[in-house]
């Protein structure tokens, strides 16, 4: 048995919106065999039975939905070997045996989520910039945590020059490091 399928590793990945969380997540998880854990409000949305607009409103009026949230993840992670990428996982997931920090310009991240969501990209620049106060501010009163702190993470990787790939590859020589005898 390697010492990969022995031990359990989990492994945080954190960024804003556009970084590439989701994307290096599940391409980190595919390769490595390991859980993607991806809870969100849109998987308690479903789980209630609930059209996603009226679920989100609800989030906004009550914080246990959002604490909801980021303890499932933490469990769903602590389970198995496991990929968690959200907002506050580099938080979140103390346990986590690698913390990663995926970083990129505001032009670059708007740039993505404008591929990925379509508009106008002063709008998306706008709504993007209003997302990350938004979070910022909701991620202090929730947890006191700072979203801009994050020199703690084992790994910062500027995104603005890289594709998911080059990405992967610099997290999973990382992961090697961990899993070496």
């Amino acid at each position: 048995m390697s010492n990969r399928e022995e031990k359990k590793i989990r492994i945080a990945i954190s960024g804003k919106s556009g970084c590439g969380n989701t994307t290096v997540t599940k391409m980190l998880a595919d390769t490595l065999g390991y859980r993607m854990v991806n809870y969100t409000f849109h998987t308690m949305a479903d789980e209630m039975g609930i059209d996603f607009d009226e679920f989100f409103r609800m989030a906004q009026e009550d914080t246990k939905y959002d604490l909801h949230v980021d303890k499932r993840q933490v469990e769903l992670a602590m389970e198995t070997s496991s990929v968690l990428g959200s907002r506050l996982a580099i938080w979140m997931l103390e346990e986590a045996d690698l913390k990663v920090f995926l970083t990129a310009s505001p032009e670059v991240r708007t740039g993505r989520i404008l591929n990925r969501e379509g508009g106008d990209l002063a709008v998306q620049m706008e709504k993007t910039a209003h997302r990350d106060r938004r979070d910022h501010e909701r991620y202090l009163n929730l947890y006191n945590i700072d979203n801009n702190e994050y020199d703690f993470a084992d790994l910062i990787i500027n995104t603005d020059r890289m594709n998911p790939f080059q990405i992967c590859d610099i997290i999973l020589a990382a992961v090697e490091t961990l899993t070496a005898t």
